[in-house]
């Protein structure tokens, strides 16, 4: 195998693409985002990465709440719309006709649209350079019951999400194994 050498960079792809909700429900935005994951399971944490000139990063470093809306591909077109349109100049849910939704433990809205929406409290906010990163303990979860299956359990490929990728958006691939699959014994 041949190996070309580059530069540090941002090559860890695919990753989330994400709307981010924030504000209150009079006066809200919502920012895309691709720089966000979970990042501890007891207690349950998230984190995003904002630049410090967006208006959301105003907005959450002032309320330090928000909500990680899952998009999909019937959410793409709002999913990129809100990522390069301001919130200073523009009302995001009203222009991408998108149901804004009081979310359970917040003050801030949910995306009604989106199939799994998570309300996180900020704990910290780390300066890192071109991005501040925003660590938060997620305090509830919202799942939309359309995706859910007869077990009960929430079925992510029915609700078709979608990652991004070096600028690009691109839906999910086929079902490959569960977690432990290679180990499992054989029946």
């Amino acid at each position: 195998m041949s190996k070309e050498i580059w530069k540090p960079g941002t090559v860890l792809y695919p990753v989330p693409a994400v709307m981010v909700s924030c504000g209150d429900m009079e006066n809200s935005n919502i920012v895309t985002v691709a720089w966000t994951g979970i990042i501890n399971s007891e207690p349950a944490m998230a984190y995003i990465s904002l630049r410090q000139s967006r208006y959301s990063h105003e907005i959450i470093s002032r309320t330090r709440e928000f909500v990680i809306n899952v998009t999909t591909e019937r959410l793409v077109r709002a999913t990129d719309w809100c990522g390069v349109k301001s919130g200073r100049d523009f009302d995001k849910f009203k222009e991408m006709k998108l149901t804004k939704q009081k979310a359970e433990h917040l003050d801030c809205p949910i995306i009604a649209e989106s199939p799994i929406n998570i309300e996180c409290k900020v704990k910290d906010i780390i300066p890192l350079g071109s991005h501040d990163m925003f660590l938060a303990e997620i305090i509830g979860c919202m799942a939309d019951t359309e995706y859910m299956d007869e077990n009960g359990r929430f079925d992510f490929a029915a609700s078709k999400p979608i990652c991004y990728s070096h600028g690009e958006y691109y839906s999910l691939g086929s079902y490959l194994g569960k977690f432990g699959y290679s180990v499992q014994k054989k029946k």
